[in-house]
């Protein structure tokens, strides 16, 4: 069937056409269709979007992330700007998903504080499904890394951190063994690292129940040597438990708990800024750690 049509005064900018099944229906089409030779490109206006950072959730089950990013373009009538949007490894899903979330560096590191709070660093475990959520905001910062070269830029690696979530575990018979069920209790993880020296200072804090709320540490001193770009070589030095008491509490399986938080190995520094660092060592794990304001000559 031929369609033809015939401008009216009612539509200056547009043609209007008739159904061809439904009696007096018509439809109309802008002028703007058939002004290409005229117009370099007419503005397409993309759906407004508002980041929300409580879809990110539900985005990270559904979607699949890759480390990459690229850049988008949002029309404002005639004057474009731009902004960065994360971008899906399978290309199927953004049409599905039609404008994805635009969100910042700073709204995804609120939302892995937001989703490791709670679960005392994860070295009991945590839900595989909590597991997945972190390892997917992870991942979507250490696309957008702020500092690729990290051991060119060392000044943003030294200085003081504390852990806020690792993939290392502590379950079933080593927590028995460790006597981390009832009579001690972890406290703060915190690591410095003093670039002149190449050197790092790990010490978890405890705190003995049994023994009148003792407190003390376990400290462990590593040296470490630049192995590329963004991974370190870590050798172990030595450790300590102090005070006296607490040493003898763990005397018995002190190689099972040094086992555990032994740092040799290499270790890829895959995101740091001013205020959070992201690594990932050669045994599988996953650090998350933020700045710290402690006093390091105290710590150690």
């Amino acid at each position: 069937m031929v369609l033809s049509y015939s401008p009216s005064s009612r539509h200056e900018l547009g043609l209007c056409f008739p159904f061809p099944k439904t009696k007096g229906a018509k439809l109309f089409v802008p002028m703007i269709a058939f002004m290409s030779n005229k117009l370099i490109q007419p503005a397409i206006l993309a759906p407004q979007v508002v980041p929300l950072i409580c879809k990110i959730k539900a985005r990270m089950r559904s979607c699949r992330v890759v480390s990459a990013t690229y850049p988008m373009t949002k029309s404002n009538g005639f004057r474009p700007t731009h902004t960065t949007k994360v971008a899906e490894q399978n290309a199927g899903l953004v049409g599905e998903e039609d404008v994805q979330d635009l969100i910042t560096l700073s709204q995804l590191k609120t939302k892995l504080y937001q989703e490791v709070n709670g679960i005392n660093r994860g070295i009991f475990g945590v839900p595989s499904s909590k597991k997945s959520d972190i390892e997917a905001l992870v991942k979507l910062l250490e696309s957008q890394n702020p500092t690729p070269d990290p051991t060119l830029n060392l000044d943003k690696v030294g200085g003081c951190w504390k852990l806020v979530y690792s993939t290392i575990t502590i379950l079933g018979s080593k927590r028995t063994k460790l006597g981390l069920r009832d009579i001690i209790s972890l406290g703060e993880f915190f690591q410095t690292i003093d670039v002149e020296k190449s050197k790092a200072v790990n010490v978890i804090k405890f705190n003995a129940r049994g023994l009148s709320l003792l407190n003390g540490k376990l400290t462990i001193e590593a040296s470490f040597k630049i192995a590329s770009k963004s991974r370190v070589e870590i050798n172990y030095d030595n450790s300590t438990i102090t005070p006296d008491q607490l040493m003898n509490v763990f005397r018995k399986n002190y190689n099972l708990l040094l086992a555990i938080f032994n740092p040799e190995g290499w270790l890829e520094i895959t995101y740091v800024d001013d205020t959070m660092r992201i690594g990932r060592d050669d045994k599988g794990n996953t650090f998350i750690l933020e700045r710290s304001e402690e006093d390091i000559n105290v710590l150690t």
